[in-house]
């Protein structure tokens, strides 16, 4: 694998044996184990660049870099340097880190610039076209980390995307789909058409090659955060801007700043759990779900299954309630984060629980809080000294505001959906908002990654993340309780079937592949509108073995895969 980086045919062996060495299939019970370190991402290709970074002497955050640069070339409808993201650390000395690298909104965004006259949200413009994009936050994130808890040199965490993007990589027949079937609403948004997308119907085997993009990632290489935010990379993005009346102006771009962050830290019975704060609303509403669980006895045995379900929907519903209230970016509301967490508060607002009976979202509000987002992806690391890494970026919707920025030759973020574009009206995942996420100029719109890391006894036991907009909290809650409730091994954990449910739309989604006619009946009996539909999440993890080796366990729901050694 020592060649990993050459050209040409080389490639389509790196790929074929990537997938075939790393990848799960669903009936693999046990996910790919490795005695030193591991990656797990939503390719394999940037699995690999991350696993070669390890092997070199890297450790997690390193790796993290080469992983997320990577996925910009061959996941671009999610994986990217022009939107933005989360970062959980926890170093082999215990200390745990976490950098909000989200993006914000431009500085002459206004609250109601996605209203018509007459009041009515237009979420066509919050969603699809410049407008849409907010500042991108990953570059100086992957800077950030770098400086403050790499080891490695810049460059050569670089390097693998920039030949990535260079020489190019050839696509699997749902590659060669998905950029075919997106070709259409890029030539429609872009100001320029991208071609090098857009210019041929794809198939499988075909190379696709990104120059531009190999120029962009060379001047962050050679420059660092300069390379992005300054010189020609900036004077693309504006004039991109100008042409499509967008607003993210050379003044944004060098004000842009990420934030490092105090994590938040909770319990789960025996597990310490370390997730993101705001302005991501993913770990409260971890951290709530598992605080009223514990109080709960659950089985995924036969019919015991449905209880949990309705157990879990009925928290999801009135947790999302408070979301909607009380979550946004701390920088500019005053968000309750202890009074959300307190366990008083969590067992009065679930004191109107009926096991027997569904409770309608019309009923529920949010709770009396005293003061004390579908395309993302997800990759999880451990290296060879105990350091791991959980981190979660996203365009948002695929393809993010489908406008490649010409010149530049990377997608920019649809991010702006994810403020409260109206009290009371969804984003694109169904997610009601209201003031505390409102736009202001200079904010951070609230997410739902739930990046997350768990120890056990002072040591390191689960790192977990995925992609899936308002779903990312739950698939998340459901592979913890997994493995640790229901005893599965990670990768039956990242397997199973998964539910979710939110306080509006008033339904419970599941997958199609679940086929337990039983379970269903039964939580309609309860009162529960079901609805089915495609996966849910794309959950990449590992789990520290009790033996010490380390299980990467990639979702088979996509082209995810592990690498390890």
């Amino acid at each position: 694998m020592k060649d990993y980086l050459s050209a040409g045919a080389s490639w389509v062996l790196i790929s074929i044996l990537a997938l075939v060495i790393s990848c799960q299939p669903k009936e693999t019970t046990t996910g790919l184990l490795a005695t030193n370190a591991m990656v797990v991402s939503a390719h394999p290709l940037a699995s690999e660049v991350g696993n070669e970074i390890l092997k070199q002497g890297g450790n997690a955050v390193d790796a993290a870099v080469a992983v997320h640069m990577a996925l910009a070339v061959v996941y671009p409808q999610a994986g990217n340097i022009g939107g933005g993201g989360f970062m959980v650390v926890r170093k082999a000395d215990g200390s745990y880190h976490s950098l909000d690298y989200r993006e914000k909104a431009p500085m002459a965004a206004e609250r109601d610039m996605y209203l018509d006259e007459n009041g009515d949200a237009l979420p066509e413009k919050s969603q699809n076209g410049h407008l849409a994009s907010g500042v991108p936050g990953s570059v100086d994130g992957m800077v950030k980390a770098h400086e403050k808890l790499g080891s490695m040199e810049w460059a050569k965490l670089i390097d693998p995307a920039i030949k990535l993007a260079a020489e190019g990589f050839p696509l699997t027949e749902n590659e060669a789909s998905y950029y075919t079937r997106a070709s259409e609403n890029l030539k429609k948004y872009s100001s320029v058409d991208p071609v090098h997308f857009t210019g041929k119907a794809w198939k499988e085997g075909d190379v696709f090659v990104q120059p531009q993009l190999a120029t962009t990632l060379t001047l962050i290489r050679d420059h660092g955060r300069e390379g992005f935010y300054g010189g020609s990379v900036a004077d693309f993005i504006v004039a991109e801007m100008e042409r499509g009346g967008g607003i993210i102006s050379h003044e944004d771009l060098t004000n842009y700043e990420s934030a490092w962050r105090t994590p938040l830290v909770g319990a789960y019975k025996d597990a310490t759990v370390i997730t993101m704060g705001p302005p991501s609303s993913g770990g409260l509403i971890l951290l709530q779900m598992l605080g009223i669980l514990e109080d709960y006895p659950i089985s995924n045995k036969n019919t015991a299954y449905a209880e949990y379900l309705h157990l879990k929907t009925e928290m999801e519903r009135r947790i999302f309630a408070d979301r909607a209230a009380y979550m946004g970016d701390a920088d500019f509301f005053p968000v309750p984060v202890s009074g959300l967490l307190d366990k008083a508060y969590l067992s009065q607002r679930f004191e109107d629980f009926d096991p027997e009976l569904a409770t309608p979202s019309d009923r529920i509000m949010e709770g009396n809080v005293l003061t004390m987002s579908e395309e993302t992806t997800h990759f999880s690391i451990v290296d060879s000294q105990g350091n791991a890494v959980s981190c979660t970026t996203t365009l948002n919707g695929g393809m993010g505001s489908k406008v490649l920025v010409d010149g530049a030759g990377f997608i920019l973020n649809n991010e702006m959906d994810d403020f409260s574009i109206k009290p009371g009206f969804p984003n694109m995942f169904g997610v009601l908002g209201g003031e505390a996420n409102k736009i202001e100029p200079g904010k951070r719109m609230l997410s739902s990654m739930t990046p997350t890391i768990l120890e056990k006894n002072g040591e390191l036991y689960m790192v977990v993340g995925t992609p899936g907009g308002s779903t990312i909290p739950t698939s998340v809650f459901q592979a913890i309780v997994n493995v640790m409730d229901f005893d599965m091994s990670m990768q039956e954990a990242v397997n199973e079937n998964r539910f979710h449910s939110q306080w509006k739309p008033d339904v419970i989604a599941y997958e199609k592949e679940f086929a337990n006619n039983e379970i269903l009946e039964l939580l309609q009996a309860k009162g529960h509108e079901l609805v089915e539909r495609g996966g849910i999440g794309r959950v990449d993890a590992i789990l520290v073995r009790e033996d010490g080796q380390l299980e990467g366990a990639a979702d088979p729901r996509g082209m995810d895969a592990a690498s390890g050694y």
